[in-house]
């Protein structure tokens, strides 16, 4: 006797179906997996025989094969358990076949019957949706797998309550989503004295999701700078907030199932190696740059990040996402962030004081700097230098403009980009326009265009660098809520692109 039960497999953040067939047939007693499981998928039928044995369920004394189809695709991860003694106890006609065919199930058992939260509900709903079907998960999960309004979610705290919802005798109600988890407060960028271009260049990196580069000396207030940015970003979109959740899911770092509209703000340490941060490994999970979609990556110490880690950056600032190649899986990943680096000048940081001048100057910044490739030094399109602040600037009162204010300018701009890309398929703020489109809506008034030619012409702008002024300059023009981009804003938008002594 067969019996089929559904769960998924994940590659990146798609959720596969996966069909669990059981066969209960005459032969030598045993209980196999087939169908390209890991050790983890392997040793289920250890969990599964125990779980039963606790309720008293004995298993027949014949040949159990499992089956996971499709049989070419890899399975890993303890999320297997579940659906397997679901195809089991459908098989010994335990519970109803066809109730069991209308639900996506995963979740991993205890030796006792609990079930275990297991990573990735949240795309596993998603896909349960697609498929018509209802999703049934550890209770522990059941918050966050909820979000997806499209389908039941149930779920159970353990296999006897799964058993019990499918025999009738106590049903399991619907899950309920979890909390929108509530804004931090943030640090205000009122507490930053000085530094008023560079709190300038964040507000329209904000504002248009602009790729950008500080450079300044040790305590020059980069750092400081940076941990401000998420006070002035703007909430994440319902569409957003779902996308990031996902990701967040595979990673196993969403708390208790609440989402949050907060946009990420990742800070990995200049030793992470390159799976860490691109993505890799084992099952080949999100990197940093995946972890930040929608949000932040913020790189300190730039120039002190192995060179292979900086260069992998390139494509995915690009395109919006990443390829993780295995060699038995290729795995795409979304990864739409603002990178946001901070660098000395030198390395031993003084370069640019005069106070402290440095010994080996210029050499010492040329070859410091030089680690940052040319190709990944033009994907920035704000650069800033941050000099020290005077001694007598900091003992006066601060006087800049808080991050609520700076925050309600951006979210006006964005929300003017929302507008004006909401018929275009992947656009949604100024530093993703490419091709026509970035012709129709930045293009410059003349005294614009004439300055970007001499500035082209006498500074050497490379074609991608024309491109990201422009798309600097609209956004400036959102700021101010001008229509057209004018010779002001393309003057402001060329300043960062040569702030920092390296070709564009």
């Amino acid at each position: 006797m067969v019996a089929k039960a559904y769960t998924v497999a994940f590659e990146g953040v798609e959720a596969r179906l996966v069909e669990v067939q059981c066969a209960v047939s005459p032969g030598m007693p045993g209980f196999s997996i087939v169908g390209l499981p890991d050790k983890a998928v392997s040793e289920a039928k250890e969990r599964v025989r125990a779980a039963l044995s606790s309720m008293s369920i004995a298993l027949p004394t014949k040949k159990i094969t499992v089956n996971l189809s499709p049989a070419d695709l890899p399975k890993e991860g303890s999320h297997f358990d579940l659906p397997i003694a679901l195809a089991l106890l459908a098989a010994i006609d335990i519970i109803p076949k066809d109730e069991v065919e209308a639900t996506v199930a995963l979740g991993e058992l205890s030796l006792d019957g609990r079930l275990i939260a297991v990573i990735g509900a949240l795309p596993a709903a998603m896909a349960a949706a697609e498929s018509d079907r209802s999703l049934l998960c550890p209770r522990a999960c059941g918050a966050e797998a909820a979000w997806v309004g499209a389908t039941e979610v149930l779920a159970a705290a353990s296999l006897d309550e799964v058993v019990r919802h499918y025999t009738g005798q106590c049903p399991l109600p619907p899950a309920e989503a979890g909390e929108v988890l509530p804004r931090t407060g943030g640090r205000d960028l009122a507490e930053v004295k000085g530094q008023e271009r560079a709190k300038r260049a964040l507000e329209i990196a904000a504002a248009g999701r602009h790729h950008m580069l500080m450079v300044g000396t040790p305590g020059s207030g980069k750092s400081m700078l940076a941990a401000r940015l998420p006070g002035i970003l703007p909430p994440l979109s319902a569409v957003e907030a779902l996308e990031t959740s996902m990701i967040h899911s595979l990673a196993g770092l969403l708390t208790e199932g609440g989402i949050s509209r907060e946009r990420p703000f990742r800070e990995p340490h200049h030793t992470a190696s390159m799976a860490a941060i691109v993505g890799g490994g084992k099952g080949a999970k999100p990197g940093e740059i995946s972890l930040a979609h929608n949000g932040v990556l913020f790189l300190d110490e730039f120039p002190e990040f192995p060179r292979q880690v900086l260069e992998t950056l390139r494509q995915p600032i690009e395109t919006g996402e990443v390829m993780v190649a295995r060699a038995n899986a290729h795995i795409r990943y979304p990864c739409r962030f603002l990178l946001l680096a901070a660098a000395n000048p030198c390395r031993c940081g003084y370069l640019s004081d005069p106070a402290r001048a440095c010994g080996k100057a210029p050499l010492c910044g040329d070859d410091y700097l030089g680690r940052i490739s040319g190709p990944l030094m033009d994907r920035f399109d704000l650069r800033v230098d941050v000099p020290p602040v005077a001694y007598a600037d900091l003992d006066l009162p601060a006087t800049g403009e808080s991050s609520a204010s700076i925050a309600a300018r951006v979210s006006r701009a964005r929300a003017l980009q929302t507008t004006r890309y909401a018929q275009d398929e992947g656009l949604r703020v100024n530093a993703d326009l490419e091709g026509r489109r970035l012709e129709e809506v930045a293009t410059p008034d003349a005294e614009g265009r004439a300055l970007i030619a001499r500035v082209a012409e006498r500074m050497g702008l490379t074609a991608r660098g024309y491109h990201r002024v422009l798309r600097v300059a609209r956004t400036i023009a959102d700021l101010d809520t001008s229509p057209a981009v004018r010779h002001p804003h393309v003057a402001e938008a060329v300043s960062y692109r040569f702030a920092v002594g390296s070709k564009s």
